[in-house]
This record gives structure tokens, sequence and C-alpha cells, in this order.
């Protein structure tokens, strides 16, 4: 797909992977239209366009349904239709899972997940008003690895490929292709959560420049999916025909807790 002219929403547009794909898209010759929680970081993003009219911004929460109806409302007013939405938006959520509470729980699933489900069908009419339609959803090289810390975001991603995989299939017939990127760890505005745990897992951590070009590679080669070049698409291949050795390679690496008497004592 070539994307000069085309009309692109990406979602989590303020800051990270959706800032790099909004200016990388816009030197393609892209319109877009830009969504995000925080209208400053918006018109940001916006400033940083090859040209500021090729971008429209707006302020919304995708995990609301109000929002997502006005995104809809926007597109229809604006471009009349959809050729390539990309959820991006999302939240990271590190820790051991005894520690991870249910506030916590519902809204990483609430974004990573939900939320792009909840859109992608929002919008599926507009996509259909284009004559190369295209969903892309950014998921993680933890949605195929299960990773110890990050159990929870690890299942949002799972999630999202599993969703990506059904509706590739639902909407074949209809000629709108679904496309899943996995990038790996991402400097971002959340990334600092996993800071300490780079040096215990051997963590490669990507620009938000790097997961960019990636995803906007997948696009215009109409690619099905698209894993990292390097070690990680070897463990994502070996998860699914050995996955005990990941067992093993992950498992033990993991910090012993503390006791009983320790939690106490910090507790206290």
């Amino acid at each position: 797909m070539q994307l000069k002219g085309r009309t692109i929403l990406i979602t989590g547009a303020g800051s990270g992977i959706g800032r790099a794909l909004a200016v990388a898209s816009a030197k393609l010759g892209a319109r877009l239209l830009l969504v995000g929680r925080r209208l400053e970081k918006l018109e940001e993003t916006r400033a940083l366009l090859v040209s500021k009219e090729q971008g429209i911004v707006l302020a919304a929460d995708v995990t609301q349904a109000p929002d997502r109806q006005a995104i809809r409302q926007t597109i229809s007013t604006e471009f009349s239709r959809l050729d390539v939405l990309i959820n991006n938006a999302g939240v990271l959520s590190v820790g051991p899972m005894h520690d991870t509470g249910d506030d916590e729980l519902q809204r990483l699933l609430a974004t990573n997940l939900l939320a792009p489900m909840a859109l992608t069908r929002e919008l599926l009419n507009l996509l259909r008003a284009s004559d190369a339609p295209r969903i892309v959803n950014v998921g993680s090289v933890f949605g195929d690895i299960g990773h110890p810390m990050f159990a929870a975001y690890s299942a949002s991603k799972f999630g999202l490929r599993g969703f990506s995989d059904a509706m590739r299939r639902e909407l074949m017939a209809e000629g709108i292709a679904v496309t899943y990127v996995a990038p790996r760890a991402t400097q971002t505005e959340a990334s600092h959560q996993f800071d300490h745990f780079l040096e215990t897992f051997s963590m490669t951590v990507d620009s938000a420049e790097v997961a960019a070009t990636q995803i906007l590679r997948a696009i215009r080669q109409d690619a099905r999916n698209s894993y990292p070049r390097g070690p990680e698409k070897f463990f994502v291949m070996l998860q699914r025909i050995a996955p005990t050795l990941i067992d093993q390679a992950l498992g033990r690496k993991v910090p012993t807790p503390p006791s009983s008497a320790e939690r106490a004592r910090q507790e206290s």
C-alpha cells in the first residue's frame, strides 16, 4: 500500500510510537487524524508534521463510547472514508501479579484490548468506503511470549493478536485487510516502569522511531503480521515449538520474592 493521499487514524498519537508514526506517515503524504487524551500533546505532534494541514487533532479517550463516536463523526465529516486504522494507544503494567490491583487490570484491558475491538467495530463502515482498507493493531512481542512481571500486559496483547487473526478472517471477503505488528520493548513515556528489569531479563529497547518504521513497513508491504528483526523473532518461533525452553530461560531470571516475614517487616 502506498500512503500518499491515504486517510490514516492513529490512536495514542500524542507521544511515543504514535507520534513517530504521525511524523513518518506525513512524510509519505498521508492525511492524518491524530487521537489522544491530551490536546496539548497532540498539538505538539501536529507541529512536527511536514505540513500542519496534513493532520487534524481530536482529544478523545478511546475507552469511552461517546469519544469513539466523536472519532467516527470526525472522520465522516472531514474525510468521508478511512483507509487505515492504527490501533496504537496502549498502557503498560509492570510488576508481580500479586501487586496488581483491580483498577490497574481494568485500565489495562480497557485500553489495550477492549478499545481496539470497539473502535474497529465503530469504524467498519468508514473502512468499507475505502478502496484498500486496512486495520493495523499494534501489539507486542509479549503478545507471543508471556513474560514474567508483565503478566497482565502480555494477556492484553495475546488478546489483541487473537482479535487480529479473527477479524482478518471475518473481513477477508470484504477486502478489509488486518495487520498485527509486534514491536519489542520501546522507549516511551511509560518505559521507565521497566528500567529495573532491563538487565535482569536482557531486554533490548528500541526507539519509538524504530517501532514506527516497523509498523509502516508492514503496512506498505501489505503484511499479515510483523515481528522485529533479531533474537526476539527467534524466541517467538521457539515459543511455538518448544515453550518449555522459554519457561526455563525466563523463569530462572525472576527475582526471588521476599518471604512472608520480610514482607511483613516491609509493610510495618
